[in-house]
């Protein structure tokens, strides 16, 4: 598995965690993620990614967006930002349920503290580990910010991600519960 899909992994897992809190509205939300790497392999296929789509043709580019749009997925031209959209049930929000993010990564939260809550993330494909917190700003948005550490061809790279959640519509469209699009 290579960096890119620990950065999108990373971000599915961010936006699990954030939408399962009882007082977070239920529906689409978007989660959109700024990355920092330290300068490994991540830094540079992600900053790689960024450049070729930048230099796509605007018809090309357009196409890219619109297909990744269609997944829930959109990544930013200047920077390194991604976003995403998630569903989440009224159920969900009840059970406090936590949507899925990577199958390969285990989670645990600490209960609620005013407008905090804090996690810790382990995954196994790349290995990696981190802690974050999450600031619940109102029932309609949040913010998150995660540093991680992962293991890739022998290096170890830390990742830090800032995040915000913002809920969008009641109706999830075509985003199952729990997810992206697929």
């Amino acid at each position: 598995m290579n960096s890119q899909n620990l950065a999108a992994g990373v971000l599915l897992i961010t936006a699990s965690f954030c939408v399962g809190a009882q007082s977070m509205k239920p529906g689409l939300w978007e989660v959109s993620s700024n990355v920092q790497a330290d300068g490994g392999t991540m830094a540079q296929e992600m900053a790689q990614m960024q450049k070729e789509l930048a230099d796509m043709p605007p018809e090309q580019r357009k196409m890219m967006q619109d297909m990744m749009a269609r997944q829930g997925v959109s990544i930013g031209t200047g920077g390194v930002a991604a976003a995403v959209n998630v569903c989440m049930t009224r159920e969900m929000a009840q059970r406090n349920e936590i949507a899925s993010g990577k199958e390969d990564c285990t989670h645990s939260t600490s209960p609620r503290s005013g407008n905090t809550m804090k996690f810790s993330i382990k995954c196994t494909n790349p290995p990696s580990r981190g802690e974050g917190q999450v600031t619940f700003v109102g029932p309609e948005s949040y913010t998150v910010k995660v540093s991680m550490s992962t293991t890739e061809q022998g290096n170890v790279q830390k990742v830090n991600m800032d995040s915000a959640g913002k809920w969008l519509a009641a109706d999830c469209g075509a985003i199952k519960p729990g997810g992206m699009a697929r």
